[in-house]
């Protein structure tokens, strides 16, 4: 029944946030409707609502199964864009992935699966 979600982060800046979102991640600007963003990358949607609060995206994230999870790293290091503490790695259950923090500070993890592999 279920087929897709989309993930709904906070944004200290809506101008901020649209440039880094398509600049640095390459993601499509679709809407700002008074400061809630909608965007998307491939076949994944993201929105972002405003707020003033620091303490909100500091304390939210989401996590998003990719393909080509090397290449993306490749692509977002060169953008300064990875987490200090969230180089790509093989994860115990079964992922391999890595972390951004956007903007605002929201934590975004980039997953592959490689239990097939």
């Amino acid at each position: 029944m279920f087929k897709t979600a989309t993930p709904i982060l906070a944004s200290l800046n809506a101008d901020e946030t649209i440039q880094f979102y398509t600049e640095k991640l390459g993601f499509t600007f679709h809407n700002n409707w008074d400061g809630y963003i909608i965007l998307s990358k491939d076949d994944i949607g993201l929105h972002l609502w405003p707020t003033n609060d620091e303490s909100i995206p500091k304390n939210t994230g989401c996590y998003i199964y990719v393909t080509e999870v090397d290449q993306l790293y490749a692509e977002y290091t060169a953008q300064g864009v990875v987490h200090p503490n969230g180089k790509l790695k093989n994860m115990p259950w079964g992922m391999r992935q890595f972390s951004i923090l956007d903007n605002s500070g929201n934590i975004i993890h980039f997953g592959e699966d490689i239990r097939a592999k």
